[in-house]
């Protein structure tokens, strides 16, 4: 007589926030539990790249697209081979991917990374409490058939500390100097590799995405990436055209307290210099600005953002939760891109020098390819000091 089929049994999970608030729903990935800064992301493509960007680093990310995973995970569509992410948070976790590029489960992929996720919980009422509220600290669990000890996640909640005055680059940065030379990925033929190269740009580490390098290697330069703590000497002593200050997580002011003095040995070199996330912010504190906490944010692949110098609109991704403050930008710092969702800063530059920055994902990885240019700038001014 044949056994009857069993039904297998849904691992628990659950978000707790630190003002009480608890979603319970099914866990996968990583059977394990892990405390962050609970942000959402409204990006509908593109959630490998973004699981894998090391800006996330200490937070929970909940999708606002409810079906994630439908086209599996990759070797290909990743930014970091060590994601930071703290958790996942979704409507749907599609378990059946369809695409001819997956190469495993995302389920499977978070496990191999460590990283806990939920599913089956509200979260447009997340959602929803995040931008009444701004981002709460919480604690994500995969159970697996164990409980769920509400009390001990909402001590757990309650004593992590925030973002604020956390440098996070330090973790996530290169540990020694590497040259790059990895050009754009292509479909049918995959990531290209430079032949010609016309300047050299040194790209300080403080979380870097992959696709700012590539992008900046398509565009001719011989590549070389320092630490985030390299020092003034160390940049000079690869004699650069061009310096990239990278993106990267936590608080521009505590990364600052060792990168500042660099950048700004950079900056009165007149190196032409070009910042992009949290190497925006630290070179807006560089040239005299001040930063802020967000209440909830950006976090998206489909913000739109003013170029105030041509009027032009660009569509972009952006993952940041501290802003460069307009209001204190010395004279001489020029605002050059503005949030069109809540008028934030997105960019500026300094007046007489080759020197820019942008709050936002230029690279679009993932995201919309509207701001390539702002590479192409870059390597404009760098090539005439080659």
């Amino acid at each position: 007589m044949a056994e009857a089929a069993t039904t297998p049994t849904l691992a628990r999970g659950g978000v707790m926030l630190a003002d009480g608030s608890f979603f319970e729903g099914t866990g996968f990935g990583a059977a394990a539990s892990a405390v962050g800064e609970v942000c959402f992301n409204t990006a509908m493509t593109g959630y490998q790249e973004i699981l894998s960007d090391p800006s996330y680093a200490a937070q929970i990310v909940a999708f606002t697209f409810p079906h994630i995973g439908v086209v599996g995970t990759n070797e290909e569509d990743i930014e970091t081979i060590t994601p930071a992410i703290r958790g996942l948070i979704v409507r749907a976790d599609a378990t059946h991917p369809s695409n001819y590029r997956s190469l495993m489960a995302l389920d499977r992929w978070l496990k191999a990374h460590n990283i806990p996720a939920v599913a089956g919980i509200d979260t447009r009422a997340l959602t929803s409490l995040i931008r009444e509220k701004g981002m709460p600290h919480g604690v994500i669990v995969n159970a697996g058939n164990g409980a769920l000890d509400k009390a001990a996640l909402l001590a757990q909640a309650k004593g992590f500390a925030g973002l604020e005055g956390l440098d996070l680059a330090k973790d996530v940065t290169a540990r020694q100097m590497y040259k790059w030379s990895e050009m754009p990925w292509a479909w049918n033929e995959g990531f290209g590799q430079e032949t010609k190269k016309d300047f050299r740009a040194v790209v300080l580490d403080y979380g870097c995405k992959r696709n700012i390098l590539r992008l900046l290697a398509s565009k001719g330069a011989d590549i070389t990436v320092l630490p985030a703590s390299a020092s003034l000497d160390d940049v000079m002593r690869h004699d650069p055209h061009g310096v990239l200050l990278s993106n990267g997580p936590g608080d521009p002011a505590a990364t600052g307290a060792y990168a500042i003095p660099t950048i700004k040995g950079v900056v009165d070199k007149n190196i032409p210099t070009f910042g992009i996330c949290l190497g925006h912010q630290m070179l807006g504190l560089a040239l005299g600005a001040k930063t802020k906490k967000m209440a909830q944010g950006h976090h998206g692949a489909n913000h739109p953002v003013k170029d105030l110098s041509t009027g032009k609109v660009e569509i972009v991704s952006m993952n940041h939760g501290f802003t460069v403050d307009a209001a204190t930008f010395p004279k001489g710092l020029k605002e050059t891109h503005v949030s069109l969702f809540d008028g934030s800063n997105c960019g500026l530059a300094l007046e007489g020098k080759d020197v820019f920055s942008v709050q936002y994902h230029p690279e679009a990885s993932p995201g919309p390819m509207d701001s390539h240019y702002l590479f192409d700038r870059f390597a404009t001014a760098a090539k005439k000091r080659a």
